[in-house]
């Protein structure tokens, strides 16, 4: 059956448009339905906009005030800000990015020495200061046979349980004094041992923080050196969090 009605379908009459007649052609084409759908909606559109305007205007509060009302002006059909946007000369504003590298370098400098301050207290002791690659003792024998009888503990002259130990290592002589036989508290060697803690996460947030002013000055830099525009430059690598943005200047002779 449906079939059937697909093949009555083809051979129905083809449907075409009313045109506009010519006696109307001077007012131009004839509107069709979908053209007056998509002015109605543009209408009802604007009307809806309108609608929503009048209502926030009637529930706004009489009494409120906001700077705008007085520092701006309307002026064909546009906002226009009654107050004076400061204006700076080139030179000017390369003035004010100066002066802010020159805060970053001294705040910088001011980490750096901190930095070293710390270091030359702790001398990197322990595990905690080695980095991705610890430190070795290597001891050089003239034969395997002497590698394979090689003493640790004789050659360092101290005792077995003490070779773990890469800082401080008292040796058998000291061991026998009755100065070194002296027992520290546990309290003590705790307090010790929180003090040394404590400075090394100082001084590992320090150089976090040194590396953190040297990108913003890097940037700041970059920025000074971008407002040249003299020189033509191309912008090679984007900018990221931990690292500035990389450009090409075009090379000029310099008289």
């Amino acid at each position: 059956m449906s079939s059937f009605k697909n093949a009555a379908k083809s051979n129905q009459k083809t449907h075409r448009e009313r045109s506009q007649l010519t006696s109307r052609a001077h007012l131009g084409m004839l509107e069709k339905k979908k053209d007056y759908k998509k002015r109605a909606t543009e209408y009802h559109k604007k009307q809806n906009a309108l609608k929503l305007l009048r209502r926030k205007a009637l529930d706004k509060n009489p009494d409120e005030f906001y700077f705008k009302m007085i520092n701006s002006r309307m002026q064909d059909g546009v906002h226009q800000s009654a107050r004076k946007v400061a204006e700076y000369t080139e030179d000017q504003l390369k003035l004010m990015q100066t002066q802010d590298i020159k805060y970053i370098k001294y705040k910088r400098n001011i980490e750096r020495k901190k930095i070293e301050k710390l270091k030359g207290c702790l001398h990197f002791i322990g595990e905690e200061a080695t980095a991705k690659k610890p430190n070795s003792h290597i001891i050089f024998v003239d034969s395997k046979k002497e590698a394979k009888q090689f003493d640790a503990a004789k050659h360092f002259n101290t005792d077995p349980a003490l070779l773990s130990q890469t800082y401080n290592r008292p040796t058998i002589d000291k061991l026998k004094t009755e100065k070194f036989l002296q027992d520290v508290d546990d309290e003590t060697l705790k307090k010790i041992f929180n003090e040394r803690t404590r400075m090394y996460k100082e001084l590992t947030k320090r150089i976090e923080r040194e590396n953190q002013l040297r990108i913003v000055e890097e940037k700041l830099q970059l920025k000074k050196n971008l407002m040249d525009k003299s020189v033509k430059c191309k912008k090679v690598k984007p900018e990221t969090v931990h690292s500035t943005a990389i450009y090409k200047w075009e090379q000029c002779r310099k008289r």
